[in-house]
């Protein structure tokens, strides 16, 4: 691997099909259907902008991975070495494929045709040839809206990028929106976006950042309510739906349990009570009301989606009691895995937020999704199944697939128990295409009913055939990995949210720098353990128990992650670089960025205890060898962030994340080092002179 520039994963990311996937010395088998030179691609009467765009990647496709020629055309030369696509909305399947001496594409919706298409491709990247098994194919797929954020930037969405959200099975994409093409970074054409993203098959949500304190009852309410919501549907009616979350839209409500205030930055008021943004408040229901007479003027059928993400820790009564009020032809939307307790070893840590240490469902999910059940209520979950938790913010994805696996299953599961009918996919951190996300599009595929006998034709599709099952032992190794990880607040606001780049502060406390064109900047990283996430909820929050009880046990389990993700990396080591193709070069790559990560968590937390005894010392004699036991931990700290240079460097995704930019990369773990050396040899041999009598007798003599 070579250096990379900033950005240089932004070219891969816009190149959808890769070359060199066909293997030339393989031939076609018994009962396989072969796609020659020549191959026509026939356009069903009236095709639509969807079909038309299907079409065109697939002869794209057939071209650059697959090194065969192909036509679009509308009146073949041949009846054979075909593909056609035809519709009909009656059938049980969304689409179903048929092989002659053509290729049939039958389908319920156009979107649902270039799904087959795409379906068609995955099969030959999985052969590594234009080979493919002449089975009837049915396919159906559980869940729609399948909804993400932008990976390439926030909410930036170049055509490639749509298009690979496409092929992942995705159907939806969000806009962060704080009016008319309006988004949290400036002007953005809404209905622009909404043209383009419709020729892929993709519906647009507005992710609401709509901020108003009204209440309801307020007067001029609705008038408000009518310019905000009403008109962002007047003049984009395209836009399929609108997503509320509490924290951002929370209003003033007169729920005596709550108290409406400035709940952020330095002039945040106190009170014992929760702001209406994190507490599920009974008026809720009326102030839907007002947002859905403003939006369905324009729009009368458009999808109104409440996220209960942010008071998913309060009583069930009150979260209950709220949800058997809310007005039926709204969506409820739950967090899949937070909230749940993760008990080690006599501790109990907390899944503050989203993780894939615990596949789900938590008890929380749970609950809502019963009592939507109950009341006819669609129910969506926010899954994190594009491939990426808050567990690690400045990675990809996480290459864990068995763990996802399992998660794959819940959600299944759910689909069958409580009607879980729709996914958010992803937040901030936004949607990279992946193995991952190639496994999940399988996994919600309903006829595939056993997920793990995807995994390995994903990953010879994405690695190639020679290694698979060497590749699977490693994985199954970083999957058990991830199980031991701790989803605290103090890990995900700290070291794990920046990895190699997080700084052990001493007494100067500095953030790592950030890009002044970065959104959240570096707003989201507390440098000083435990992080102490800043919400507008009063102690305690059931969000954990105190650092000092924990972090002992926590030190130890991270251990264990770290000794089984270097495991894994062992396994992976022992393929010889020059077989290993491109994508398995940089998984390689990632997994060693995620053990100097881990290390740099663990590290974190052996820091916090130094820390507490050398700032609390009350014995002279015990001041130098905390002092030596300081910079020790700083020696093994500083040799892990130089390893990681070597990694960041090689793929230009680690270390950026679309909301904060780069804030891991090599230059992020450069500047720690500087840190480093100053606490070091700075701060630390102030500490030694302070406790040293005859040094400040000199000294004041």
């Amino acid at each position: 691997m070579i250096t990379e520039e900033k950005y240089d994963f932004k070219k891969r990311m816009l190149s959808v099909h890769k070359s060199g996937v066909r293997d030339m010395n393989l031939t076609s088998e018994n009962g396989e259907y072969e796609i020659k030179n020549g191959f026509s691609i026939i356009l069903p009467k009236d095709y639509s902008d969807v079909v038309l765009t299907a079409s065109k990647d697939f002869q794209d496709y057939l071209f650059t991975s697959m090194k065969v020629s192909a036509m679009l055309t509308e009146n073949p030369a041949s009846k054979s070495n075909c593909l056609i696509i035809a519709f009909d909305e009656n059938q049980n399947e969304d689409y179903k494929i048929c092989f002659d001496e053509n290729i049939t594409i039958t389908a319920k919706t156009d979107r649902m045709a270039a799904q087959g298409v795409y379906c068609l491709e995955d099969m030959m990247n999985t052969r590594r040839a234009p080979f493919i098994k002449k089975d009837e194919i049915k396919h159906t797929f559980m869940f729609s809206p399948r909804m993400t954020h932008s990976g390439y930037g926030m909410d930036d969405f170049p055509d490639s990028h749509l298009s690979a959200i496409a092929h992942a099975g995705m159907d939806s994409i969000l806009v962060f929106t704080k009016g008319v093409n309006q988004t949290k970074t400036g002007y953005l054409n809404f209905n622009e976006l909404i043209w383009r993203a419709s020729k892929y098959g993709l519906d647009v949500y507005a992710y609401s950042f709509i901020m108003t304190g009204t209440h309801p009852d307020d007067e001029g309410a609705q008038e408000e309510y009518d310019k905000l919501y009403g008109e962002l549907f007047r003049q984009c009616p395209g836009l399929k739906g609108v997503t509320l979350v509490g924290e951002i839209v929370g209003f003033n409500s007169k729920d005596e349990r709550a108290y409406y205030r400035n709940v952020y930055g330095p002039d945040a008021e106190l009170s014992d009570l929760p702001h209406p943004g994190f507490f599920p408040c009974r008026d809720y229901p009326q102030w839907l009301e007002c947002i859905k007479k403003a939006v369905y003027k324009y729009k009368p059928d458009a999808d109104i989606v409440l996220w209960s993400y942010n008071w998913g820790n309060r009583d069930t009564e009150a979260r209950l009691e709220l949800i058997n009020n809310l007005p039926l032809d709204v969506t409820l939307m739950a967090t899949f895995e937070m909230y749940e307790i993760c008990p080690r070893e006599g501790i109990m840590d907390v899944c503050s937020d989203y993780t894939l240490s615990f596949a789900g469902p938590g008890n929380y999910f749970k609950t809502e999704a019963e009592a939507a059940l109950k009341r006819g209520l669609k129910l969506y979950a926010m899954a994190n199944t594009g491939g990426q938790t808050w567990d690690m913010g400045t990675i990809p994805y996480e290459p864990m697939p068995y763990q996802w696996i399992r998660r794959y299953y819940g959600l299944r599961d759910a689909h069958e128990k409580w009607g879980l009918s729709g996914l958010m996919e992803c937040h901030h951190y936004g949607f990279y295409p992946s193995f991952i996300s190639d496994l999940a599009k399988q996994a919600f595929i309903k006829e595939k009913t056993v997920i793990e006998d995807s995994l390995k034709e994903v990953l010879s599709a994405k690695f190639g055939t020679k290694y698979v099952d060497v590749i699977d032992k490693a994985l199954d190794k970083w999957s058990e990995a991830i199980t031991y990880y701790t989803p605290t607040d103090d890990d995900q606001y700290g070291a794990f949210r920046i990895g190699p780049s997080y700084p052990l502060c001493l007494n100067r406390v500095r953030t790592p720098p950030s890009q002044p064109h970065a959104p959240s900047g570096n707003a989201l990283v507390k440098v000083v353990y435990p992080a102490g996430h800043q919400q507008a909820t009063p102690p305690p929050t059931g969000r954990g128990m105190l650092a000092s009880l924990r972090v002992g046990e926590e030190i130890k389990s991270l251990d264990k992650m770290l000794t089984l993700m270097k495991e894994g990396r062992d396994i992976l080591d022992t393929i010889p670089e020059e077989e290993c193709n491109d994508e398995l070069l940089y998984l390689v790559n990632l997994g060693k960025y995620i053990c100097c990560y881990v290390q740099t968590g663990i590290n974190a937390k052996k820091w916090y205890k130094i820390k507490n005894k050398l700032t609390t010392a009350e014995e002279i004699e015990f001041v130098p060898k905390l002092v030596e036991e300081a910079r020790a931990l700083l020696d093994e700290e500083r040799k892990n962030a130089e390893e990681a240079i070597v990694y960041a460097d090689r793929d230009s995704r680690l270390g950026w994340e679309p909301t904060m930019d780069y804030m891991g990369d090599s230059d992020s773990i450069r500047w720690k080092l500087k840190m480093i050396d100053y606490v070091y040899d700075i701060e630390l041999e102030y500490f030694l002179k302070a406790s040293d009598k005859s040094w400040l007798s000199n000294k004041m003599n």
